[in-house]
């Protein structure tokens, strides 16, 4: 006895489709630039903490963050293109569709 197993073909939706590479590339570049802002407040803030006294600690703390930083903005920026959630037509929490009650008396049924 053969079986055939017959696969159904997949079934893409446009919603499916991955966003323009000019928008995944301008989330990215303003992901790096809120990233490379962050890095000169805090060498900013180093500076300017080193110079009215703070304690030694707060100023190593904006010091290695101004210099990792970059390194972490370049990774992301360079990470590839933002996953997106593939559309589904069913219903994602599995919930049957309410049955029809009776009669409506707002409608005079």
């Amino acid at each position: 006895m053969r079986v055939n197993h017959h696969r159904a073909p997949a079934v893409h939706t446009i919603t499916d489709a991955p966003l323009p590479m000019s928008e995944d590339i301008g989330h990215r570049q303003r992901r790096y630039l809120m990233s490379m802002g962050v890095r000169t407040l805090c060498f900013v803030g180093a500076v300017l903490a080193a110079v009215a006294g703070a304690p030694v600690w707060l100023v190593i703390l904006l010091i290695v963050g101004a210099l990792f930083l970059p390194y972490i903005a370049v990774v992301f920026a360079n990470g590839g293109r933002e996953p997106t959630p593939s559309a589904t037509f069913g219903d994602p929490m599995g919930r049957e569709q309410k049955p029809v009650s009776g009669q409506r008396p707002e409608i005079g049924s």
